[in-house]
């Protein structure tokens, strides 16, 4: 198999899995209220080869692919109206606090070795 057809069958095999069941789960009811999970869905894929016509005659090829869908939220319908109910992201919300911490501490450090200078 070439590289041409690795890539095609790659593409193919990962646009099957790319649909809105991925995105919207099934919906659950509750008495007036009907939920419906959301996820956010990432794919993509690659490939590489290679060819050497010389003493060794080598060649080569690759590929891979991958799916992420991570839950985002839900859609809430009721009789008085239908919203979107966010899922809070700690990964983003830590990595945040972690590099306002780091921010602090070198505005911090930098605070006192410029009044150590200004006394000498």
């Amino acid at each position: 198999m070439n590289i041409q057809e690795l890539l095609h069958n790659l593409g193919e095999r990962l646009a099957t899995t790319a649909s809105v069941k991925n995105v919207y789960g099934e919906p659950v009811s509750a008495g007036n209220r009907t939920v419906i999970p959301m996820a956010s869905v990432r794919f993509g894929f690659g490939g590489g080869g290679g060819e050497a016509k010389g003493a060794n005659e080598r060649a080569g090829g690759g590929g891979g692919g991958g799916l992420v869908a991570t839950p985002c939220g839900a859609l809430e319908i009721t009789p008085e109206g239908t919203r979107f109910l966010t899922f809070p992201n700690y990964r983003v919300l830590g990595c945040a606090v972690a590099a306002g911490f780091f921010i602090g501490a070198l505005v911090a450090r930098r605070g006192k070795s410029g009044k150590r200078a200004e006394a000498d």
